[in-house]
């Protein structure tokens, strides 16, 4: 079941004109089509912010508020309900792939609640191995030293088994740990949804630090794929 999230700042109806505390893309009055209000992606399906969500009723509340606003049903509708149907039929769209990914929606959801996300506040750059996690550090060094070697043989029309076989047991190992930090990411999300304020700022710091540690291991797979070809 989604859970129903109300405004804190009742709404009135365009069209009945009857104020109501939900956010929502129709008026639960009269079930006219409201314009775009600005509200974050979790109100557009009238969801708490939290992070363990039923997909499966994200999803089926998508298709049904896509129905709903199919720009068939407003054909003989005034000009600002067309157009709201085409800016709502987009802010659905942007909210469904968000929340839909579970590392998307982590970062949205941070980032509602202020934390700079990102690797232009983590400081983390995959060819650098002085700025890698610190338990990472000599296993960064050697890999960009073959990365190198592996750019060099692929240059020259040469190819080298014994270290490609290197980079794709690094590869496995790096994707390993990646599996780690998504674990330790939903327990976070357990922590954040159900926990209070310290909780929550707790919760907050870890998950920053494990974004920031997926996707620093994320750009070491992706650099691993690019070089040898995958």
């Amino acid at each position: 079941m989604l859970k129903v999230l109300e405004s804190a700042v009742p709404v009135a109806c365009w069209s009945c004109t009857v104020a109501h505390n939900e956010s929502t893309l129709f008026c639960p009055h009269c079930s006219k089509i409201q314009p775009p209000t600005g509200e974050n992606y979790f109100s557009v399906f009238s969801l708490a912010p939290h992070l363990n969500l039923d997909l499966a009723a994200l999803e089926q509340e998508f298709h049904r508020l896509s129905r709903r606003l199919h720009p068939d049903r407003f054909a003989r509708a005034s000009e600002n309900e067309k157009e709201w149907s085409l800016a709502d039929t987009a802010l659905l769209n942007d909210a469904y792939r968000t929340l839909k990914d579970p590392i998307r929606r982590t970062e949205y959801l941070l980032k509602l609640h202020g934390a700079q996300i990102g690797e232009e506040h983590a400081g983390k750059d995959r060819r650098d191995p002085s700025r890698a996690p610190a338990d990472l550090l000599e296993e960064v060094f050697d890999l960009n030293m073959q990365l190198e070697e592996m750019r060099m043989a692929r240059a020259s029309g040469e190819d080298d088994p014994g270290l490609r076989k290197s980079l794709t047991d690094a590869r496995a190992k790096f994707d390993g740990l990646l599996e780690e930090v998504d674990r330790d990411l939903r327990t976070e999300w357990t922590a954040w949804d159900n926990g209070g304020e310290a909780e929550r700022a707790a919760a907050q710091k870890n998950m920053v630090a494990l974004l920031d540690r997926r996707r620093y291991l994320s750009n070491l797979v992706r650099e691993v794929n690019e070089t040898m070809g995958a």
